[in-house]
Order: structure tokens, then C-alpha cells, then sequence
């Protein structure tokens, strides 16, 4: 990342440089499933890692717009905890990777005021990768810019469970009465507590299903698919994601409101 947060006038200007945009119904919190690296990488005829190099960029673009954009926070699906069955070297490989974009970046990310939290089994990496994680959220973690919340060996099945079982354990010691626990209690348990459900869900390269990707958290997200491949995902992208979102009545399970000479005497 290169670019600085834009300033009020920045961020209209950028917004008006998007046609039918409206800057006051950006979603708040934007997820995303980066789909088609190995894809896009042998259209090409590159190996499968020169694929998820590209993906790279397509998320720090990505990043960078919805910083300008002002949009509260950003995140990506970038390690399942299903990933792990892909052959060795390309698991090797994307650690590596997430751990050398992360050294170089995490001044521009400080720089920028972008609070970054990883979101999974962090044990499951490398200690190299856990310790460069932990510093990162601890040195990004007063910044006042966008979330970026990055899921990293994440599963939402696995994550719901073990919220369950936070909560039979402090029912279980008699801290909780298992009577009290609601829709805000359980959220509180998630790894994405504290944070608004994100708005809107982009997921490429035409794939229609959520694949395991935060179960609780998309209940009301509008969804989002696009047949471009993630690499190629760029600011054009984005913006017709985005417009499309604001095409769309949010009605949260209910109906549109009915005035009152609409009803009946």
C-alpha cells in the first residue's frame, strides 16, 4: 500500500467518479471470498503461486479503495481451514507468501492507520508467521482507519462451535445462566466480536456458495457474485459491486413500510 486515507473532498470526489454511486449507502463492513487464483494463473500458463501473487495485489487494491471509499472495514477469506488438503507445496508456499507480504507491508499498513486482525486456528501456523501476526495486530491495533480482518486457517462451522462451547463452559461454572443467552451473547463469543456483520459479500470467479465463510456473520449480507477471477478484480469491479449493492432494498426479513392510506378502512 502506497496510497494515504482520502480526505473529505477526496472521498466525494471518489465516490462521484463512480456513476450512480451514493455516498452515503456505502455498506460499512465489505467480505470477501477471493476466488480464482489457480484459474486465472493457468489461462496464462504460469504455475498455480503466480496466481495467488496477482490475488495479492487484488487484495491491497482492494484494500486501498475501500480506504478511500471510507468504508469501516474489509474482510477476506484468505486460508480455510479445508486449504490445508492442498498438496504440500502450495500450502508451503501460501505461508510463505502471507508472511513476506505481511513483513513488507505492515509499515505501510501502520502508515495509513489500518487496524489489521488475523481471524482464525493462528496455532496451526508456523511460530515465524504467528509471532509476525501478533506484532502486526499489536502495532495496528490503536489505528483509527479501516478494519481488515483477514481469515487465515478459518472455518465457520469451527468457529460457531467453539463459541458453543465458551458458553457451556461459563453456564457449566454457574457465570452464565443458560437462559440469558441470546443472539447478542453468542456474537460476543465470535471471533468477529465487536464488529458490525458485514453489509455486503463479493465472491468471484462465478462460484455460488458462502463455503464455510463466517455462517453467523452473513445472515443479512447481501451477496455479491461476479465471474471475474479474483486477480483480475479491480477497481471496475468494485464499483459495480457496489452499485449493484445500492440497487438493492435491504428490508432485514421484513417488507417494505406501507403508509397509511395504503391500508385498508
Amino acid at each position: 500500500m502506497t496510497s494515504r486515507l482520502a480526505s473529505s473532498a477526496e472521498h466525494s470526489s471518489v465516490c462521484a467518479s463512480i456513476n450512480g454511486l451514493d455516498p452515503k449507502r456505502m455498506p460499512e463492513h465489505i467480505a470477501v471470498i477471493m476466488d480464482g487464483n489457480g484459474r486465472w494463473a493457468k489461462a496464462r500458463g504460469l504455475p498455480r503461486m503466480m496466481g495467488h501473487r496477482a490475488g495479492v495485489e487484488a487484495l491491497k487494491n482492494t484494500l486501498r479503495l475501500c480506504s478511500d471509499l471510507r468504508i469501516g472495514a474489509l474482510t477476506a477469506y484468505a486460508f480455510s481451514t479445508e486449504n490445508w488438503s492442498r498438496p504440500i507445496d502450495e500450502v508451503n508456499f501460501l505461508m510463505t507468501l502471507f508472511q513476506s507480504v505481511l513483513q513488507k507491508e505492515l509499515e505501510s499498513l501502520e502508515r495509513e492507520q489500518v487496524k489489521i486482525k488475523f481471524l482464525g486456528d493462528l496455532d496451526a501456523l508456523p511460530t515465524s508467521l504467528q509471532d509476525l501476526i501478533a506484532e502486526a495486530e499489536q502495532r495496528t491495533v490503536l489505528n483509527g482507519g479501516i478494519h481488515f480482518n483477514v481469515c487465515t486457517n478459518y472455518g465457520g462451522r469451527r468457529e460457531l462451535v467453539l463459541a458453543a462451547q465458551r458458553l457451556a463452559e461459563l453456564s457449566a461454572k454457574g457465570i452464565l445462566d443458560p437462559s440469558h443467552i441470546d443472539e447478542g451473547s453468542f456474537a460476543a463469543e465470535l471471533l468477529t466480536a465487536g464488529e458490525a456483520d458485514p453489509d455486503l459479500l463479493i465472491r468471484t470467479s462465478g462460484e455460488r456458495r458462502i463455503s464455510n465463510f463466517l455462517l453467523w456473520q452473513l445472515a443479512y449480507a447481501e451477496i455479491y457474485v461476479t465471474d471475474v477471477l479474483w486477480p483480475d478484480f479491480d477497481a471496475e469491479a468494485l464499483k459495480i459491486a457496489l452499485v449493484d449493492f445500492q440497487s438493492r432494498c435491504r428490508r432485514f426479513g421484513g417488507l417494505t413500510p406501507i403508509s397509511a392510506d395504503q391500508l385498508m378502512p
